[in-house]
């Protein structure tokens, strides 16, 4: 493509969104060489507003790619790439920032992708064109090669495309399209197959890419996926050489499955309760219908203790089968998380089967690990469970990791199943963490080899990656790689020796030098120098691999400065290097890296990640701090601020408290409304920011009332797009047709469009936008057998907050303070509770002095607040009835009353 911007073709025909900023093209182009991807993702945008603003480019790039070239161009300047050793790298940043010339690009880890976002302020009438350039291998499971492609453009593009291309040596026998983003785009997508080749084109116009035939939003939000698989000889391996490297695909098939001895480990703590537990037992049901008759196996489960279904391993008979699955149904999640104990218990199985002679020695033995988060009981610390585990499998079987939900330690769980010669797998704690379990399952339930080992003369090779492999499951497929002499070298011979499920198995595999040499030049699309690329990309990861696994601090040491060189040599960012974006003078610059705390920017002048309130080391914002207000009858004087940021609150039935900074008074009222009515707490038309709550009503009523209070509270940002939906079951996230859901069993974060959500587990959330605005939501449990009272929220809002002046709603109609007077003081029926008049908005009726809760640090007793309590559900305070803040939906505006 041309760096300059001028040859785009541009006239005006483009759809704005209201930030007036045009996408004039989207494209995603990506060849796969013999399984090697390169992708570009590339978008051409313009500011059409009267003033600068920014711009932002978010991609998601899949997890275990490398990221090898990042350029920018603005009306013709242009910024390009250079990977650095990442302390050098910060060090060139923070000298440029220093002389306010940089800015910051995030990498931040997002579910199964990884997020790869940079913001840059344009001037108006200016273009700006971003391209990113990522590599990776496609691994073959369940029999096939899946490579897929976030493609969320955000708003719609006068011509977008995805552009996909497959040159395999090996012959194609099949190439497939699922319909992932949607029945919206069906019979769009062409695929063109031959031989050896395929194209696959996805080019909807701008009225395909509409939501609806008049909206003026995208359909394109998901991810473009392409599924194919080779031609195979009998003998399942394919050596290619070429450019002075050779690749080694192994995938046989035809063999008879291997018995297996697996032992399924479940953690049951209370964090598993909810959906993450049902889903988790209908999975374990269907995975055990699956077992085989030759297989033998056991489950255990553990909270803070560790239970065995049976202590030892059985055969996977009906009857003991079925036996299991009624197991399974009865377990209830309670309690701690002793994740040491159970692992070990679980080796100590499969260790005395061993001792005893009990294991077919054709049979391959395995634990599967299903947990959702950290220990919490016994040993805690994770390198010492990693440590004793090791010690205990003694690389005798495998370990697989199922980590569910969004705040499971998953990066633990790829330690200990790497180091155990197993592999880790995230699912997430939604409607299809059933279908995701069986999924992974299916992916280790048919081991066809063990002790797998591939011999090349040494000779003819060097340098070759990893070249022994205790598994091969049926499905998917083993890759080596090398440097080669092709000097005098015609034909690479490999002799592959593997136990098989009735004796020694021995394969010879050879390919021609000449026929793939020619083939790859004839060829415009193939990449050159897929064989290098494919050797680094496994010999990298292989190294990053043995480094979690080394022993000593010496040998990490050796093995980190092996991995940073290849990076540079490689030119691909690692997790020790980062990238710098420079224009041609070197007096811009930026700096792409991945932070290691997600609420963090990467380095100082990273955009919109850091909450605006400090944290403390517990974790609370410095504005949810509470200081207690003692007890006891005062005469009229301004109320003392309940924190060192004063707040405005809504808890219990439901008790709201504002707080009028001037006048350094409390006013407290309730609203007494119906279950399921949606009440206006803030609707700001300024800002666009919408929050509102639903009442929820107690189990009874008591005295002839029936107490309500907020079940679900809902925020709306509307200049974002952005959805935040909060009950007493869990958190999400919305944005278009994507979701992100967090369970209140989680701690964890999402970051989304500079908007940051922090849960504490069991406790609050908090929603950061940028340094304008802050939320506090609080949980409040109850016990489930309680006969009258339900689970319900507080929600509490800074005065801070950057509110317009057209904001309104129960709280936002106070971001204008009233004058308020209150005189003519006398004894109440009780003399801690007097009475006054009071004086607002023309309005005069008499108010209570009392006590309200504040619930910020005491969830259980709560902070006692001294106010002025208004009667009648606030009737007089608040603009109109409370009845006129009542709205149809959770996200919907007010109209003033």
């Amino acid at each position: 493509f041309q760096r300059s911007t001028s040859d785009w073709g541009y006239d005006g025909d483009l759809v704005e969104d209201d930030d007036k900023v045009g996408l004039y093209s989207y494209k995603v182009q990506s060849t796969i060489t013999s399984r090697l991807a390169n992708t570009m993702i590339q978008a051409k945008m313009v500011n059409n507003a009267r003033r600068p603003q920014p711009i932002m480019f978010d991609v998601q790039v899949p997890k275990g790619a490398f990221i090898d070239n990042f350029t920018m161009d603005i009306n013709g300047i242009t910024f390009t790439s250079h990977i650095r050793e990442k302390s050098e790298a910060r060090k060139m940043y923070a000298q440029a920032k220093a002389k306010g010339k940089a800015a910051g690009i995030v990498r931040s880890n997002s579910l199964d992708m990884e997020n790869f976002q940079t913001e840059v302020n344009v001037p108006p009438g200016m273009r700006i064109q971003f391209q990113l350039h990522y590599h990776e291998m496609i691994r073959r499971r369940l029999s096939s090669y899946e490579h897929v492609i976030s493609v969320k453009p955000g708003r719609l593009a006068k011509h977008l495309e995805v552009d996909v291309r497959i040159i395999e040596p090996q012959g194609l026998r099949y190439v497939h399209v699922p319909n992932s983003l949607g029945d919206h785009f069906n019979g769009i997508t062409t695929i063109s197959k031959g031989e050896k080749k395929a194209h696959v084109s996805f080019k909807p116009t701008m009225d395909q890419q509409r939501k609806c035939p008049k909206c003026s939003s995208t359909a394109v939000d998901g991810n473009f996926v392409v599924q194919y698989d080779v031609n195979r000889e009998t003998t399942g391996g394919e050596l290619e050489i070429f450019n002075g490297y050779f690749i080694h695909f192994f995938a046989p098939e035809n063999l008879d499955p291997l018995p297996k001895n697996i032992l399924f480990v479940i953690d049951v703590s209370g964090s598993m309760w909810g959906l993450k537990m049902k889903q988790t037992i209908e999975a374990m049901k269907a995975i055990l219908s699956e077992l085989r008759a030759a297989d033998q196996f056991s489950l255990i489960d553990f909270n803070h203790n560790v239970r065995c279904w049976r202590d030892n391993l059985v055969s996977a008979t009906p009857a003991q089968v079925e036996d299991a699955k009624k197991y399974i149904q009865t377990i209830h999640p309670n309690g701690g998380t002793n994740i040491n104990e159970a692992l070990l218990r679980a080796t100590f199985i499969l260790n005395e089967a061993k001792s005893l002679g009990m294991l077919d020695p054709n049979s391959v033995s395995m634990i599967v690990l299903v947990s959702d988060g950290d220990p919490t009981v016994g040993e805690l610390k994770l390198t010492t469970i990693q440590k004793n585990v090791k010690q205990s499998i003694k690389d005798e079987f495998s370990l697989f990791c199922l980590g569910i939900g969004f705040d499971v330690d998953y990066d633990f769980l790829q330690r200990i199943a790497t180091d155990n010669r197993g592999m880790a797998h995230r699912i997430f704690g939604n409607q299809e963490t059933s279908l995701q379990m069986k999924n992974f399952y299916n992916q280790v339930s048919t081991p066809l080899l063990k002790k797998i080992q591939f011999n090349y003369p040494q000779e003819s090779v060097s340098d070759v990656t990893q070249s022994s492999f205790h598994n091969y499951f049926g499905g998917s497929e083993i890759v080596v790689a090398g440097k080669v002499d092709t000097e005098n070298l015609q034909h690479l011979e490999s002799i592959v020796t593997a136990t098989a499920a009735n004796a020694e198995l021995v394969m010879e595999t050879l390919r021609d030098v000449e026929e793939l040499d020619g083939f790859m030049k004839k060829d415009k699309y193939a990449d050159p120098d897929f064989t290098r690329k494919l050797w680094a990309y496994l010999t990298v990861n292989q190294m990053m691999a043995e480094r979690n696994a080394a022993p000593t601090a010496a040998l990490k040491r050796n093995i980190t400065k092996s991995i940073l060189q290849m990076s540079l040599d490689h030119h691909i960012v690692t997790p020790f290097t980062a990238m710098l974006i420079e224009n041609a003078e070197k007096d811009e610059i930026m700096l792409a890296d991945q932070p290691k705390d997600p609420r963090k920017g990467c380095c100082p002048g990273t955009l919109g990640l850091t909450p605006n309130a400090p944290i403390n080391n517990k974790g609370i914002p410095g504005w949810a701090n509470v200081t207690a207000v003692p007890v006891s009858f005062m005469p009229e004087q301004r109320s003392p601020p309940v924190s060192s940021l004063s707040i405005n609150r809504v808890d219990n039935d439901p008790h709201f408290i504002i707080h009028l900074p001037k006048s350094q008074r409390n006013i407290c009222f309730n609203i007494n409304s119906e279950p399921g009515k949606i009440l206006n707490l803030v609707s700001d038309p300024g800002t666009g920011v919408v929050v509102n709550g639903q009442l929820v009503g107690a189990k009874k009523a008591e005295n002839r009332k029936l107490n309500t209070y907020f079940g679900k509270i809902g925020f709306y940002f509307q200049k974002k797009g952005l959805k935040v939906e909060i009950s007493t079951e869990k958190i999400t996230l919305k944005d278009g047709s994507y979701a992100i859901t967090l369970s209140w069993a989680d701690t964890g974060h999402i970051i989304r469009k500079q908007l940051l959500i922090s849960v504490k587990k069991e406790s609050n959330v908090t929603i950061t936008v940028g340094e304008e605005m802050s939320f506090m939501v609080l949980l409040h449990r109850v016990w489930k057998k309680h006969p009258v009272n339900v689970d319900f929220l507080g929600i509490y809002i800074p005065p801070e907050n950057q509110f317009s002046p057209a904001a309104h709603g129960l709280i936002g109609q106070f971001v204008s303070e009233p004058e308020v007077s209150i005189h003519h003081q006398t004894p109440g029926q009780a003399p801690e509770k007097p009475q006054a008049i009071m004086e607002v908005k023309g309005n005069k009726f008499t108010v209570t002095r009392g006590v309200q809760k504040d619930y910020r640090t005491d969830r259980v007793l709560g902070t006692d607040v001294l106010c002025w309590f208004v009667h009648n559900s606030g009737k007089g305070f608040i603009d109109g009835h409370y009845r006129d803040y009542l709205v149809p939906h959770l996200y919907s505006f007010m109209k003033k009353p």
